[in-house]
């Protein structure tokens, strides 16, 4: 599960593309519109994922504090942050459904501006990445923002954002496709 810093870039560009075409035409109704199983809405997505970013960005940034410069080639995740990943972030068929932390959920209601806040969202972590660049990412660790017992390297907390904004964006998608969206 390795990654480098040329394919991160290129996945929030990718996701900068997805949330564009999701966003795209669609009205305040539409936005905002829920599934009947209580799923969040194509707005209540983009949001919690501008959140999140913002959340685990302040932590990873401030964990470059102090540290010297040393790159590595690529980011590797250790057992954890590969479990991590795969059991939390990544799309997945068996993944499991959790709650998440109140500090990450969306409001019930979503502005239309959700779009270019997403995209601001990916312009800082493209930068964060770009900063990361220079640094061993795979030795230096931040607390995860939302589970103060569990530490990450950062490069483990960028695969986390990357992963997380691609299932997210599938949920939206889904819901976008949904039965019963308002036409």
């Amino acid at each position: 599960m390795a990654m480098c810093a040329e394919r991160m870039v290129s996945e929030f560009a990718a996701a900068d593309e997805r949330a564009g075409k999701l966003r795209g035409g669609l009205s305040a109704e539409q936005l905002n519109w829920q599934p009947a199983d209580g799923g969040w809405s194509v707005g209540q997505c983009l949001e919690h994922l501008c959140i999140t970013n913002e959340v685990y960005l302040s932590a990873i940034a401030g964990a470059f504090k102090g540290k010297s410069k040393k790159r590595v080639e690529e980011i590797t995740p250790g057992w954890f942050g590969r479990w991590f990943i795969k059991s939390f972030a990544e799309p997945s068929a068996s993944q499991k459904k959790v709650p998440a932390p109140k500090k990450i959920v969306p409001g019930s209601r979503v502005e239309a501006s959700v779009l270019e806040r997403f995209l601001s969202s990916n312009s800082a972590t493209r930068e964060v990445i770009d900063r990361a660049r220079e640094y061993d990412v795979n030795q230096i660790r931040f607390r995860n923002p939302l589970v103060s017992v569990i530490w990450f390297t950062v490069g483990t907390g960028l695969m986390i954002i990357s992963g997380h904004e691609r299932r997210h964006l599938l949920q939206a998608e889904r819901v976008r496709g949904s039965e019963g969206f308002p036409g």
